[in-house]
């Protein structure tokens, strides 16, 4: 899990450089292409069929997490790289905000006061963001930071989606190539109205560690998720908040004031109380894509 998070936030870092010479979507298409030709010799390598019977599934699947990966995308270029992956790393905390919300609209009050750990995780993953951002508001990067916010939120949908697929039977593998397929076709629609940027050398070398970074990160993270501790996969994905703010200072020169590192670690300590939480309703959740 370490590995994985350590590819997901050195990925990051060519999305950062990539930024500069190609749109958002372009960059979506091309990781999802790359990931679709590493997820077809994964499938043939495990004998796993491409063929799927909830197909509509994964295209909800792949509609949310698509969002979620295309305004990650977005956030890394406007923000500070940790504070960017902190944001996409709010999915646990939405989850637990689901749960509460989710009581609230069957009109079970009285369930309130027993869920009180999952609502006090909630604000408190919350108030951080309000610690993280404010410094992002104070240098007007308000509207990168709710894009991020909501890379989390699209994150967490995308995570139920990937449980429910895994109810059903359907591989990991499977669904991480459906997802690939989804990010490269939308990603080339959208580049009908952003328009192709012309390749030029070497800057056109950074689209390819992206893919590839992506998909080591992602067979690491199965193979976590596969073989070790639950709780204790999901809580190290962390890692990777502190991987991107070391890279972001050494290659970006990204300044974080104190009250931004405090807010990464209350929402760091309000996701690991989520994770805890959730693995009461889920106990062996999937890997979650990037």
């Amino acid at each position: 899990m370490v590995a994985a998070s350590l590819f997901f936030a050195s990925m990051s870092v060519c999305i950062k450089f990539a930024a500069v010479h190609f749109h958002t979507v372009e960059l979506v298409a091309y990781r999802g292409a790359i990931g679709v030709v590493f997820m077809l010799v994964w499938c043939r390598a495990q004998r796993v069929s491409v063929t799927t019977k909830v197909p509509m599934m994964h295209v909800w699947r792949s509609i949310v997490g698509v969002a979620a990966l295309t305004a990650w995308f977005y956030a890394i270029e406007h923000l500070p790289l940790a504070t960017a992956m902190t944001l996409n790393y709010m999915s646990g905390i939405w989850v637990a905000a689901f749960l509460v919300g989710g009581t609230l609209i069957m009109g079970r009050l009285q369930d309130i006061g027993r869920q009180g750990p999952v609502v006090l995780t909630v604000l408190a993953g919350f108030v951080g963001v309000v610690m993280m951002l404010r410094p992002t508001i104070e240098q007007n990067q308000v509207f990168a930071g709710l894009i991020g916010l909501l890379s989390g939120l699209g994150a967490a949908f995308a995570y139920l989606q990937v449980a429910a697929l895994g109810r059903v039977g359907e591989p990991i593998v499977r669904t991480v190539l459906y997802f690939s397929i989804g990010a490269t076709v939308a990603g080339a629609v959208g580049t009908l109205f952003t328009g192709l940027t012309p390749w030029t050398w070497p800057q056109a070398l950074w689209l390819l560690p992206i893919g590839v970074l992506a998909a080591l990160g992602q067979l690491s993270m199965t193979r976590a998720y596969s073989h070790g501790a639950t709780l204790v996969v999901a809580n190290l994905q962390y890692s990777g908040i502190i991987f991107a703010g070391l890279f972001g200072m050494l290659f970006f020169g990204d300044q974080i004031p104190l009250i931004g590192w405090a807010g990464m670690a209350l929402i760091i300590a309000s996701g690991i109380a989520a994770t805890f939480l959730r693995a009461r309703a889920l106990p062996n959740p999937p890997a979650e894509e990037h």
